[in-house]
């Protein structure tokens, strides 16, 4: 079973994503942590991805390509793709390399939720600068405000994660997914989640859809 899982900032798709592949048996690709990786590592790739971040823009399209494509070359089926593909590039890009090792996608899944809700999941996370821990002002508060209950290190805002940039990242994931929806929705494969609402309860939509692909698969496997 191969899937795609898309959504807007804060929509809580990667937090889906471990469960689902730990469900299900599935390899978990991320561009974002991929890119995230070659950011803080500072290579020259890095720099210049976090340069795109920053004002809220997207990564060239030849960059994110590559990224993905050299991951599918060692996980070649029962995986998740997180965040990708995000342009009509994208999808072109990755949907030829399927098509020319004999692999397909089994279900385009989009968590949907507003852009009020997006603004308030994501300006209100704070990261500890010294061991990643991750808070929110709001959901998930540290005891002392900013200062990370783990380490003791200072809690920070990432760049992207400031209100004006995160209000320019949706309207931008709005506008670039609707002729990928289009895509897979023609496909057949195009699910759209309702994303507001607690994990559990969102679980509770996503769960049953890929009980269904499972089960379909080990069937015609």
């Amino acid at each position: 079973m191969n899937v795609l899982i898309f959504g807007p900032p804060g929509s809580g798709k990667s937090t889906h994503s471990q469960r689902i592949t730990e469900r299900y048996g599935l390899t978990y690709i991320s561009s974002g942590d991929m890119i995230r990786s070659e950011i803080e590592r500072k290579s020259p790739l890095g720099v210049e991805m976090e340069r795109y971040l920053a004002r809220g823009e997207l990564i060239p399209d030849t960059v994110v390509n590559t990224l993905i494509i050299s991951r599918l070359r060692r996980d070649r089926k029962n995986f998740l793709i997180d965040g990708y593909p995000r342009t009509a590039e994208q999808v072109l890009a990755l949907e030829n390399y399927l098509y020319d090792h004999g692999m397909k996608i089994d279900l385009a899944m989009e968590i949907s939720i507003s852009k009020k809700e997006s603004v308030e999941r994501i300006s209100g996370r704070r990261i500890c600068s010294s061991c990643g821990a991750v808070y929110h002002v709001k959901y998930n508060p540290p005891k002392v405000p900013g200062k990370c209950d783990v380490c003791g290190g200072r809690l920070v805002q990432r760049e992207d994660d400031r209100p004006e940039v995160v209000k320019k990242r949706y309207d931008l994931y709005v506008k670039n997914m609707e002729p990928i929806i289009k895509f897979y929705r023609k496909q057949g494969i195009y699910v759209r989640v309702d994303g507001h609402g607690g994990i559990e309860e969102v679980w509770e939509r996503i769960r049953p859809l890929l009980d269904y692909i499972s089960n379909r698969e080990s069937v015609s496997g």
